[in-house]
């Protein structure tokens, strides 16, 4: 695997991320979306068995290849499953030319100062080093309100984490999300701007960081992040929209491309046939890309 091949792909690629990485939080919900009920499993063993056979058969659909997807960011057991044999980081990249990334974060905190912190993340460096063929991270806290000490908070939180994961030779995803529905989104977008470039700013030369975002209310407000030396690039998340307003909000932002989560599965469902279900992907992806490029 080339590291600068994947790079590369990251910095330049035309396309988007998948965001396949639901975890314990998320998988209910993503599951019912899916049409999986509870009760059709009896413990998180079995749950978990249910998002991969999901996250599997979206890998494996036609439509998901590199010429749309460029990368694709997986849930910490997910690395440990297997398609077709091989691990699934392995299988993305030799069989599908996919970037492989790891969710890393351990869930929210509670809220304070209108924001979430991550929760710690122990033994970091020591799970990092398991994964030599994972390209980079991506961890996620949550803006609720535009408070200027907590955005600073979570800004400087998600830099200390991206500077373990630079150091253990990964590009991090920082992901400090807006709350789509807070009243003081725009606010809240302007001053993690700042905060963002602050610590930017901070970084050494080759050190790299992505940057995950709300789509911001203000079109095209992060282009100089995306211009900033130390940013490969800048991708939204869908945060809740639904795949046709997240595509069209994202359209306006020229220097964004997306990685969307529940935006890429909507409308799929256990019970299609691989026919129905492979041209819902193929619809969604379509979608998306047109959004991205």
């Amino acid at each position: 695997m080339s590291k600068a091949e994947q790079r590369d792909r990251m910095q330049n690629g035309a396309g988007f991320i998948a965001a396949l990485d639901q975890s314990g939080g998320s998988t209910p919900k993503a599951l019912a979306l899916y049409g999986v009920d509870a009760s059709e499993y009896g413990s998180e063993e079995e749950m978990f068995d249910e998002i991969q056979k999901m996250r599997a058969r979206i890998i494996l659909a036609d439509a998901f290849t590199k010429d749309k997807v460029i990368g694709a960011i997986l849930f910490e057991r997910t690395l440990g499953e297997t398609i077709e044999g091989k691990g699934v980081a392995d299988y993305l990249w030799q069989n599908k030319g996919i970037v492989p990334f790891l969710k890393i974060d351990k869930g929210l905190a509670d809220q304070e100062n209108g924001v979430q912190m991550m929760k710690p993340i122990p033994g970091l460096a020591e799970t990092l080093a398991q994964y030599p063929n994972v390209f980079g991270t991506k961890e996620r806290s949550v803006i609720h309100e535009a408070n200027a000490e907590g955005i600073a908070a979570v800004v400087a939180q998600q830099f200390d984490v991206a500077r373990t994961v630079i150091a253990a030779g990964m590009v991090p995803i920082v992901e400090p999300e807006v709350n789509i529905h807070s009243e003081t989104k725009a606010e809240a977008e302007e001053m993690l701007k700042a905060e963002i470039t602050k610590q930017l700013d901070r970084l050494e030369e080759g050190q790299e960081v992505m940057l995950k975002l709300t789509i911001p209310t203000e079109a095209n407000l992060y282009d100089a992040l995306a211009e900033h030396p130390r940013v490969l690039r800048v991708v939204a998340l869908s945060g809740g929209y639904s795949t046709d307003d997240a595509c069209e909000k994202l359209s306006r932002n020229g220097k964004m491309i997306a990685s969307f989560s529940r935006a890429l599965t909507e409308g799929l469902s256990k019970q299609q046939s691989d026919a129905e279900f492979n041209a819902a992907v193929a619809t969604n992806i379509d979608k998306i890309y047109a959004a991205s490029v």
